[in-house]
C-alpha cells in the first residue's frame, strides 16, 4: 500500500517538539524511511518540484516504504525542512533543487548516518549523492524540434534565473535549432538576475514577454523557468503559436485543452527517476555519496511527443540524439 504523507513545516514541528535547532545524528527508527524537501512551488508546479514527486510517488509504492514531504516557502525552510525530516527518522532525504545546496552542506553534516539527496547541485560530501543533468543535450533536441516543426527563421528561449544552470537550457535549445537552420534567430530573455527567486514564479512576466515576442512574429518559444512557463503558455493560446514546456511532459500536467493545443513538446528532466533511485539505492543499501549524471545515454534528459505534433520528424531527433550520446555532437553548456 502507497504510504506518503504531507506536512506543513510548522505542524510538523508541533508534532515533533522541534524547534528549528540543529539536529542530531540520531534519528527514530520508525519515523519514515524517505524524506523529499521540494523547493517553493511544491508540487502542483507542473513541471519541476512535480516531476519529483513522480519520483517519490514511485518509490512509496514499489518498495512499500515511507515517504514523507516538506516545501520551502521562505528561504529559510530549506534548511528547517531537511533538519525536520532526519529528525522524524528518515534514512534518505532528498532536497530538490540547487537552492538546498548550502543548508544541506551542513545538514548532512551533522548527521553522518542518513545520506541526502541534492538536484541540480554537487555537495561534496561522503553521504550526498549529487544529482546532476545534461539538460543542454534535451533542450538541444527540443530546439531542433522547434526549427523543424516551424520551418521558421525566428524563435525564443525564456529563462528564470540569469545562471549558468538555466543558460545550460538557453545554449542547448540555440545549438539545436541552429542545427536544423543555421540562420534561425533566438530571442533571449530571463525573468530576473541569479538569486531573484520570483523568477520561477513569475507568470505575467513570462507572459508579457512572450505575448511581444508571439506579435513581433516569434512562431516557437521554449521556456525554461519553473511555475512561469504557465505565461508563456497562455499567451501562445492567445497567439495560436507554439510553447515548448520543460521538466515534466507538460502537455500531460497541464490537463487542458486548450494548453494541449500549442505544446509542442516539453524537454524531459528526469527529475523523478533521479529521486526514485537514490530512495531506491539506500533501500538497496547503497549510501555512498557521489556525483549521479542523467544524461541521454540513460534517459536522464529527452523530448516528449504527447500530442504527435513531432511524429514526422523522429526519425531526425532520434538521430540527433545518437549522435549527442556517441560523441559525435558536443552540445554546448554555455552560451
Amino acid at each position: 500500500m502507497r504510504k506518503h504523507q504531507r506536512f506543513a513545516a510548522v505542524a510538523l514541528v508541533a508534532a515533533l517538539g522541534i524547534v528549528g535547532a540543529a539536529c542530531s545524528s540520531d534519528s527514530d527508527s520508525s519515523g519514515p524511511f524517505g524524506g523529499v524537501a521540494f523547493d517553493t512551488g511544491g508540487r502542483g508546479d507542473g513541471t519541476f518540484n512535480d516531476s519529483a514527486g513522480v519520483g517519490a510517488d514511485k518509490a512509496a509504492t514499489d518498495l512499500k516504504i515511507e515517504v514523507k514531504e516538506l516545501e520551502a516557502n521562505v528561504d529559510e525552510d530549506r534548511k528547517a525542512n531537511l533538519e525536520l525530516l532526519a529528525k522524524s527518522g528518515a534514512k534518505v532525504i532528498v532536497g530538490v533543487g540547487f537552492m538546498f545546496t548550502d543548508p544541506m552542506t551542513e545538514v548532512a553534516k551533522a548527521n553522518p548516518n542518513i545520506t541526502f539527496g541534492i538536484v541540480d547541485s554537487v555537495v561534496d560530501a561522503p553521504n550526498v549523492k549529487s544529482l546532476v543533468f545534461a539538460e543542454e543535450q534535451g533542450s538541444f533536441l527540443v530546439g531542433a524540434a522547434a526549427a523543424l516543426k516551424c520551418g521558421c527563421d525566428h524563435i525564443g528561449f525564456i529563462g528564470g534565473q540569469e545562471i549558468d544552470l538555466i543558460k545550460k537550457f538557453e545554449a542547448g535549445y540555440t545549438a539545436g535549432a541552429k542545427a536544423i537552420n543555421p540562420d534561425i534567430t533566438v530571442e533571449v530573455k530571463y525573468l530576473g538576475p541569479a538569486g531573484d527567486n520570483s523568477a520561477w514564479g513569475n507568470v505575467a512576466g513570462a507572459k508579457e514577454i512572450a505575448s511581444g515576442w508571439y506579435a513581433d512574429g516569434v512562431e516557437v518559444i521554449y521556456t525554461a523557468a519553473g511555475g512561469s512557463g504557465a505565461g508563456t503558455i497562455q499567451a501562445a493560446i492567445e497567439a495560436g503559436k507554439w510553447a515548448i514546456g520543460v521538466d515534466s511532459d507538460q502537455y500531460v500536467t497541464s490537463g487542458d485543452a486548450a494548453a494541449q493545443k500549442v505544446i509542442l513538446t516539453s524537454m524531459l528532466k528526469r527529475v523523478d527517476v533521479a529521486v526514485y533511485n537514490t530512495i531506491k539505492a539506500v533501500h538497496d543499501g547503497d549510501t555512498k555519496g557521489g556525483i549521479n549524471v542523467f544524461d541521454l545515454s540513460v534517459d536522464g534528459v529527452g523530448y516528449a511527443t504527447s500530442g504527435d505534433y513531432l511524429t514526422e520528424f523522429i526519425d531526425q531527433l532520434e538521430a540527433l540524439k545518437a549522435d549527442i550520446i556517441s560523441g559525435k555532437i558536443v552540445v554546448p553548456t554555455a552560451p
